[in-house]
């Protein structure tokens, strides 16, 4: 079952890190270990709770081996994924938030269209933002051994969003522990959230929030104010911080540039 096992030498002498496994038998044990290694780096005792309170998480492995629509062209991508849809409803979402998009664009250089078409490829513009426990899905990752040292940090931060009061221990999002309306996995969120609405409080299930998080971000990863998005041009690489499968940078630009025109 074990698939790694490391060890980490520190100080006072050797200790035994967290296993990873493929599958759910040592999640209990995992957790554990895992915990420990959390209230190390500075994780309170509600994150822990809420690490001890999750399940393996079936529905997240099943849904992490199942990404086929990444495989597609983009033709049937954009077709299976409802661009036309998105692309028309987009319009209407920026011509009555216009105020929204402007304001977005005038301080992080991110235009509307991009923005739009990322809300509404990730959630259907909030209409469905995911059922799973964050905490649970992005727990299972870090203890599924195929991408482990990946979902780590982001299920550290998700701890540390909880000691904050961002999440709890009983927020859902999608299947891999993305929150919000644009799905931001929670070391995302922990670094690039933004209190878009001046609350005093960054929430992703926001919609202004989550929208300011998501030009943030695009702006950190190096978008250059009044630059072309499009193959070839300079922002086009900045997609890919976004989502690395080639198909989706495709559509987020071709939708971007639809919904902008």
């Amino acid at each position: 079952m074990v698939m790694a096992l490391a060890l980490a030498t520190a100080s006072g002498g050797t200790a035994l890190a967290a296993t990873c496994s493929n599958s759910g038998g040592g999640y209990e044990t995992w957790k554990s270990e895992i915990a420990a290694e959390a209230a190390a780096q500075g994780v309170g005792a509600k994150g822990i709770q809420a690490l001890m309170a999750t399940s393996y998480s079936k529905e997240t492995i099943a849904a992490d081996r199942n990404q086929k629509s990444f495989k597609y062209t983009i033709d049937k991508f954009m077709q299976v994924r409802g661009a036309d849809t998105i692309v028309k409803q987009g319009r209407g979402h920026k011509a009555k938030n216009s105020k929204l998009f402007n304001a977005l664009e005038s301080q992080y250089g991110v235009p509307a269209g991009v923005l739009v078409a990322i809300h509404g490829m990730e959630t259907a513009f909030g209409s469905y933002m995911g059922s799973t426990n964050i905490v649970a899905a992005i727990s299972t990752l870090t203890y599924d051994c195929r991408r482990s040292a990946f979902f780590r940090p982001h299920m550290m931060a998700a701890l540390v969003l909880v000691d904050r009061g961002s999440i709890t221990a009983n927020s859902t999002g999608a299947k891999h522990g993305e929150w919000g309306h644009t799905q931001f996995l929670p070391g995302n969120a922990l670094k690039y959230g933004v209190d878009g609405d001046g609350n005093g409080k960054v929430d992703l299930n926001n919609r202004t929030d989550a929208l300011a998080s998501t030009a943030n971000y695009l702006r950190k990863k190096g978008w250059k104010p009044g630059q072309g998005y499009q193959k070839g041009q300079p922002n086009y690489a900045v997609l890919n911080e976004w989502n690395a499968a080639s198909v989706y940078q495709e559509a987020i630009a071709i939708m971007g540039a639809r919904i902008d025109n």
